[in-house]
């Protein structure tokens, strides 16, 4: 699984016009998934989201984590994360999962978020979405189960 991670003091995304998930202190979360993950992969990425330190404490410092402060997550399926564009101009998805396990690990992940204590908002799994959010610090990671990067 990969996820770009963003630290937001506001995100929200709309399908049609219709919002579907909003936050405001807290983390985006762009979700993609492996043809190859597993519940192994949902369990690491869900704690190691959660408990990154990578909210400001009192001297300005990134010390403290999503639990700390009391954020939100907003979770968004994007398969384009396992774009691949090494060769030519259109990007392989080869790597990607196949929509219907794409899907229900993508719903695990929620699940485990939510059983971890963070229930998270979301997008529309599969739909044309409209993601729009206040990145502050800026602050982005990547993360991958699988550890390429």
């Amino acid at each position: 699984m990969r996820a770009v991670i963003q630290r937001v003091s506001q995100a929200n995304v709309k399908v049609d016009n219709v919002v579907t998930g909003a936050i405001e202190k807290g983390l985006l979360i762009l979700l993609g998934v492996h043809s190859t993950d597993t519940d192994k992969d949902i369990r690491w990425l869900a704690e190691k989201i959660i408990n990154l330190r990578i909210f400001d404490d009192a001297k300005g410092i990134m010390n403290l984590s999503l639990s700390d402060v009391n954020g939100q997550l907003l979770v968004v399926s994007q398969f384009t994360l396992y774009g691949d564009c090494r060769k030519g101009r259109r990007p392989s998805w080869s790597s990607a999962a196949p929509p219907q396990k794409a899907q229900q690990l993508y719903l695990n992940f929620i699940d485990e978020c939510t059983r971890i204590g963070f229930p998270p908002q979301t997008g529309t799994f599969q739909a044309e979405m409209e993601v729009t959010l206040t990145n502050q610090g800026p602050v982005t990671l990547l993360l991958d189960s699988h550890k390429t990067f």
